[in-house]
């Protein structure tokens, strides 16, 4: 009796550890659900690791195009445009919810978002919302973020009927990308064209700080490293991109890549980040862990890849050609292309959906 109960008493000490190693850590924002992996913030978007909210959608690139105020539809494995519907005024980004059940089209001039359906693949009622240049979602899903680049401000808005709750008035121009800390605590936003950088509290929704890069820096996509230490920001201008330790919000080193350095994506299993160079036709791929680029592809014959994402399985990068009414796919196995697509004018942030992952920060696919 005396040994049953010792193990017993040994059983739940050990279980204790366990619960306790599982439970998130005390600065994590409240609400946001825990990494599954402390090393690595992409771990839960692994291939073949989709929510339940997504099953039975069917493969699709989702296309907005700017100049014409459509979204196209594409069937990635026949590489064929299969549909088409109008939109806002110059739509800029189609971005998933964070609770991966619906799509937003973000039209900035429109000043509305579209809802998608990714079940049918069809447009799905319109919200008027101020200025949607482009929206992103707080790490614990209460507030859908509209950047709304033209009149300075983040919205924070709740994230399914996007009712307005709070704005944080931006100190600069051009407010564009951004991406959130490994905690969820702050967020780091990219300002186009004047070269800063800001800080934002998430839980209080307040301004912290502010960074001046390089002059002449005209600042892009942000993404975060898949260990939490850096975040990377494209540089147009630079013509590569930006490390900047988002905790001491110091400039610690840079990369470049390309020409009109632009858009950022992180491979399914974490070691690369492809970095579209819209200026010269070109993908620039560094290899996270020893922060060097490691290889370039080049489009024959030229183009501009500009936004997009990684398929769900991790084997093609999808880009669309600004300047060139197109969308390529990579194969990312050696950067060859597997197709560009004929698409309307001014393709931008295009979104592959299904995507794995538990959530969605928003952009065109930004999983954790």
């Amino acid at each position: 009796m005396h040994r049953v109960r010792t193990f017993s008493i040994g059983l739940m000490a050990v279980l204790a550890v366990a619960a306790r190693a599982a439970a998130p850590p005390a600065d994590d924002l409240v609400g946001m659900p825990p990494l599954l992996d402390r090393q690595d913030i992409y771990a839960g978007a692994r291939p073949g690791r989709f929510s339940p909210n997504v099953r039975g959608f069917p493969d699709r690139i989702y296309v907005p195009n700017s100049v014409r105020n459509t979204v196209q539809v594409i069937d990635p494995h026949t590489f064929k445009v299969i549909d088409e519907f109008a939109v806002g005024r110059q739509p800029q980004h189609v971005v998933p919810s964070y609770d991966l059940m619906t799509l937003w089209v973000v039209s900035d001039l429109g000043d509305n978002v579209t809802r998608i359906d990714p079940s049918t693949g069809h447009a799905n009622g319109t919200v008027k919302v101020k200025d949607p240049y482009n929206m992103y979602f707080t790490p614990d899903g209460k507030y859908a973020i509209v950047v709304a680049e033209r009149v300075k401000r983040l919205d924070f808005r709740d994230a399914h009927t996007m009712a307005l709750v709070d704005s944080v008035r931006v100190p600069c121009r051009g407010v564009n990308h951004m991406d959130f800390s490994s905690n969820g605590r702050f967020l780091i936003a990219a300002c186009e064209f004047d070269g800063t950088v800001l800080k934002v509290d998430v839980a209080t929704r307040t301004l912290v700080s502010r960074l001046h890069l390089p002059a002449g820096a005209m600042a892009q996509d942000v993404r975060l490293s898949p260990d939490g230490r850096v975040f990377y920001i494209a540089d147009m201008m630079a013509n590569g991109v930006h490390e900047v330790d988002g905790e001491a919000f110091a400039l610690v080193g840079f990369l470049a890549t390309g020409k009109g350095a632009h858009g950022l994506y992180f491979s399914r299993d974490s070691k690369w980040l492809y970095v579209s160079n819209r200026g010269e036709g070109s993908v620039s791929v560094i290899d996270v862990r020893s922060r060097t680029v490691a290889t370039k592809w080049t489009i024959p014959g030229g183009g501009s890849p500009d936004m997009g994402g990684v398929s769900a399985d991790g084997k093609v990068l999808w880009l669309s050609g600004r300047y060139h009414a197109e969308v390529y796919a990579f194969d990312t196995s050696d950067g060859h292309l597997l197709a560009r697509i004929p698409v309307k004018r001014g393709p931008h942030g295009l979104c592959v959906y299904p995507q794995p992952g538990r959530y969605s920060l928003g952009h065109t696919g930004n999983m954790r």
